[in-house]
């Protein structure tokens, strides 16, 4: 049932989003031949490493400079710069250093240009160890793909918590 659930939210997040991109879902998934997958899973490197290393310029530089980020607490950050602030006061004062480890990702080409991703991942204190108490999200990840170059647009990274 919760599985439902957490499917039905994230198809009318990945709806809103092609809606707001103008794109119709009709569209259907179109192929790139540039090999995003192979360049999204860098950027996912780069983002896990800044996170690991708490270097809050390093994470925001994933992000096109007009990019927003909503935390895990449900702060909205807009702008690279303010990315980059913020996220560094969030590991200066309440994080300790963990590695990301994405346990899923299913990844939609609205447009040749535009992808969303969506990860599941959850928080490790050392890379072998299990995933910590209460760390498990949803991360969704829209990019695009500007002048041949793709980069974080927006990023929402929601908390799982189970109901009860």
């Amino acid at each position: 049932m919760r599985k439902r659930w957490y499917q039905a939210v994230l198809a009318t997040v990945a709806m809103a989003v092609l809606a707001l991109a103008g794109t119709a879902a009709s569209a259907g998934p179109s192929t790139p031949d540039d090999r995003p997958a192979e360049t999204f899973d860098a950027i996912l490197r780069a983002q896990a490493d800044a996170w690991f290393a708490e270097d809050g310029a390093a994470f925001a530089a994933t992000f096109w400079p007009d990019g927003d980020m909503v935390t895990f607490n449900g702060d909205h950050l807009n702008g690279r710069a303010d990315i980059a602030v913020r996220m560094q006061y969030y590991f200066d004062n309440y994080m300790d250093p963990t590695h990301i480890k994405t346990l899923s990702q299913d990844v939609t080409f609205a447009r040749p240009d535009l992808a969303v991703i969506v990860r599941t991942s959850c928080l490790l204190v050392t890379e072998s160890s299990p995933c910590r108490d209460g760390s498990l999200s949803t991360n969704t990840n829209v990019m695009l793909k500007r002048h041949g170059r793709w980069m974080q647009q927006s990023f929402q990274n929601t908390r799982q918590m189970p109901l009860g």
